[in-house]
């Protein structure tokens, strides 16, 4: 074996830990393929002889290269803060595989990941390094640039953020179908007042890339506007099982089109997701249903 094969070799026994570092850092598996690649060219062009713990070296490697990418993506303000909808880390049961099961260990879903999307980039990186890897603070402050006292404190500060916001979903299947069938049937019949009734006041709709480029709003927030936005305008939806949670597909000659995930709390809408990317859609566990 030549050096550099025993450099890959090497570098892909960390490569499912260095992915999942990096997809919590920067809720994307595309970004986090990036992140993960960019390690690679970097371990390739270091002398790593003398590092004793391979695994750490690289975990900094990824996060620095994560951090550097989160700072950009402020930086551009190409989408509002906290506007970076996190592409959902979801593979049907009869597919999954070991990389995927790591990368969904730790119930990292996607209402964590729009949730460390508010936080500021320093923050959102001592967090999931230490509180999701175990990363000590000694480590992590000169990746951020500060002492490891700060570097706790910028990991509390994120802690309490997210315990703040985390919302408490129902989880009751037959009660999410309720509400689900509920605003699919206001949405067809155009009954704005229906529709007001069954959302938070505060409720989100996403929309991914795929569903802005045929016409879907990137954002949308509050119960007049995501009402306005379903009234009369969901004839064609099916309500449908999405990764074992009610949900609704759109699929003309019985192909998944678009899919619509909704989190619900104390019986109402607090979150709606569009997903219209082909290679995302494949991902998911979806099972339509009876109207």
């Amino acid at each position: 074996m030549d050096e550099r094969e025993w450099l890959a070799e090497r570098f892909e026994e960390n490569r499912t830990h260095l992915r999942a570092v990096a997809y919590r850092m920067l809720g994307s598996l595309s970004e986090a393929d990036d992140a993960v690649q960019e390690a690679w060219l970097r371990h390739n062009r270091s002398d790593t002889d003398d590092v004793e713990n391979l695994g750490g070296w690289l975990t900094t490697v990824v996060a620095r290269v994560s951090l550097d990418m989160l700072r950009s993506r402020k930086a551009r303000r190409e989408e509002p803060m906290g506007g970076h909808l996190p592409e959902p880390m979801v593979s049907r049961a009869d597919v999954i595989d070991p990389e995927h099961e790591a990368l969904l260990a730790d119930s990292v879903g996607p209402a964590l990941l729009v949730i460390l999307e508010t936080l500021a980039p320093a923050e959102r990186l001592a967090f999931v390094l230490h509180d999701m890897f175990a990363v000590p603070f000694d480590e992590i402050a000169p990746i951020v640039g500060r002492s490891p006292a700060a570097a706790r404190q910028l990991a509390s500060r994120a802690r309490r953020r997210v315990q703040e916001a985390a919302p408490v979903h129902d989880t009751d299947l037959s009660r999410q179908r309720e509400v689900v069938d509920a605003f699919l049937a206001a949405s067809r019949d155009g009954d704005f007042d229906g529709l007001l009734a069954l959302l938070d006041p505060d409720v989100v709709l996403r929309a991914d890339r795929a569903a802005v480029d045929v016409g879907a709003s990137r954002e949308v927030r509050g119960a007049a506007a995501v009402a306005d936005t379903f009234s009369g305008r969901a004839r064609a939806a099916q309500p449908a099982l999405v990764n074992g949670a009610a949900g609704a597909v759109w699929a003309p000659r019985g192909r998944p089109r678009v899919v619509f995930g909704f989190r619900i709390t104390r019986g109402k809408i607090v979150e709606i997701d569009i997903l219209a990317d082909p290679a995302r859609l494949r991902q998911l566990d979806l099972t339509v249903l009876d109207n």
